[in-house]
């Protein structure tokens, strides 16, 4: 799981449609680096956005894109199982909050959605 939350770096992986501008969040493992703090967080529309602001390979990843802070945190399970956990706080008043939560929580869910299909797929790098 956590090589899939590694490669949020390159793709949302929610709805593709919505914030990738059409283009195809990619179902196959990357050989990637591990994350370094300061680095892009993810890419969107074909731009680099927001930034890692911490990271422990293997467990957490934590970003920054669009004035929320996003937290994955990839826990083995009982078994052969993970869970990853995924915690997102944003500053702003409690109007746009209600609009943004119940956004956030449809994009949100199809993300660890995508990512949960994907891992259990065992998609293997591209080389």
């Amino acid at each position: 799981m956590w090589q899939w939350v590694a490669q949020i770096r390159l793709a949302p992986y929610a709805f593709d449609w919505i914030d990738n501008l059409g283009r195809r969040s990619p179902q196959r493992l990357a050989a990637l680096p591990e994350p370094a703090v300061g680095e892009a967080f993810t890419t969107a529309g074909g731009r680099r956005r927001g930034r890692i602001l911490a990271v422990a390979p293997g467990h957490h990843l934590t970003g920054e894109i669009m004035g929320a802070v996003l937290s994955y945190v990839v826990e083995p399970d009982s078994g052969n199982t993970t869970r990853l956990l995924l915690k997102v706080v944003m500053r702003t008043n409690r109007v746009l909050a209600l609009g943004m939560c119940l956004g956030d929580l449809v994009m949100a869910r199809r993300q660890l959605l995508n990512l949960k299909r994907l891992a259990e797929q065992g998609a293997h790098p591209d080389h």
